[in-house]
């Protein structure tokens, strides 16, 4: 049975690569920081007591920042495979908090790397690493290819760059199996509400329901080439799993303005979008980036890996899932009377929609490594 260690699964790609693997017959293991209240969800429809027998899920507590820990549970685990996935990944926020996004998005590389190289495991076990197109960023050609030079706009771009060429060093300076997945925007349902994308859609779910009343954005006129985070997990996998290793563009070949992905989400719920979203100076970044599109020929190719879900379809499904959330929200609100009569363009409640449930707390404990602290 093979065994993979993913740094960032509590996250959306985190989740969706975890459900892969289990299906192929993995042992996953993931590293999870110490937190005082649970930031699980994504993945807690997977997991199960690691005292049960046939358990093939186990978390550890780790921190990206503390290489002796990842030098531990390198040496302990011995995975075949590892997903860095792991990240300070908000770009906006990068120029907020940028000496820390440097620490954990780009060192956090180094460390793994060479906790590979000092468990004995540089030759043995194969290395992924998330790279993202924010690296192309003011991009020097159209569309954007492996060989496309990178010019960040963004402490998290250039963090990003660094992580990939110091992945790039290792894999010719030392023989490791490590590549390089340089992904372009990929969305869902999971997707953190912060970014753009499901901030779209919630809010727009919720005005719909009259639970809210306006969406506030930052630069409508970014194009960016979304694709679907469950169709780019299989991308990662399909890396590592070549005689090789190389570096990947992963895209749709297809860019939309965030004006377009605001269009087409209000629009599926009858709604128009201008009469709602309004902009914040604020949501802005003091460097832009204002197209990308990838061209996935190689992946294509050499992986034989093609988008499944392309941008009107992304959109539905995300807008079909948070309507599902907005309408458990509204469903609460009215059992409690804290809601205020609808707008005359709020849709009525499924009279069989389900109230939310009470999340009941957890009592696992990490597993193999983990340590409580």
């Amino acid at each position: 049975m093979k065994r993979a260690l993913i740094t960032g699964i509590t996250g959306q790609d985190g989740s969706y690569l975890t459900e892969l693997l289990l299906a192929k017959g993995y042992e996953v293991h993931g590293v999870i920081r110490r937190s005082s209240s649970f930031n699980t969800g994504r993945i807690d429809h997977l997991y199960c007591d690691p005292h049960v027998r046939g358990s093939r899920l186990f978390l550890h507590f780790g921190d990206l920042a503390d290489s002796v820990q990842m030098i531990q549970l390198v040496y302990e685990l011995q995975p075949d495979e590892i997903y860095h996935l792991g990240a300070q990944s908000h770009v906006r926020v990068s120029f907020d908090i940028p000496e820390y996004t440097g620490d954990v998005t780009g060192l956090s590389a180094v460390r793994i790397l060479e906790a590979l190289r000092k468990a004995g495991r540089d030759r043995k076990t194969r290395f992924y690493q998330a790279s993202s197109s924010e690296m192309f960023g003011r991009v020097q050609e159209v569309p954007q290819t492996e060989s496309t030079p990178f010019w960040p706009r963004s402490p998290y771009g250039c963090a990003k760059v660094y992580a990939f060429w110091l992945t790039v060093n290792y894999r010719e300076a030392y023989g490791v199996h490590a590549s390089n997945g340089i992904l372009f925007n990929h969305e869902s349902p999971r997707r953190g509400e912060t970014f753009v994308t499901r901030k779209i859609t919630r809010a727009a779910t919720r005005i719909k329901l009259g639970l809210e009343n306006s969406l506030y954005l930052g630069n409508l006129d970014a194009k960016r080439d979304w694709g679907f985070a469950g169709d780019y997990v299989e991308a990662m996998w399909r890396m590592l799993q070549q005689d090789e290793p190389d570096d990947y563009v992963i895209a749709t070949n297809e860019t939309h303005s965030v004006r377009e992905f605001c269009e087409e989400a209000f629009s599926l719920l009858d709604l128009d979008w201008q009469d709602y979203v309004k902009h914040d100076t604020r949501y802005e970044r003091p460097s832009e980036v204002d197209l990308l599109i990838g061209n996935p020929a190689k992946a294509r190719r050499v992986l034989g890996w093609e988008p499944r879900v392309h941008f009107k379809d992304l959109v539905k499904l995300m807008i079909d899932e948070d309507l599902k959330l907005a309408m458990r929200e509204l469903a609460m609100a009215q059992a409690s009377d804290s809601l205020t009569p609808l707008p005359p363009h709020a849709a009525p409640v499924a009279p069989d929609a389900p109230p939310a449930k009470a999340r009941r707390p957890s009592r696992r404990q990490p597993a193999r490594g983990g340590t409580r602290r």
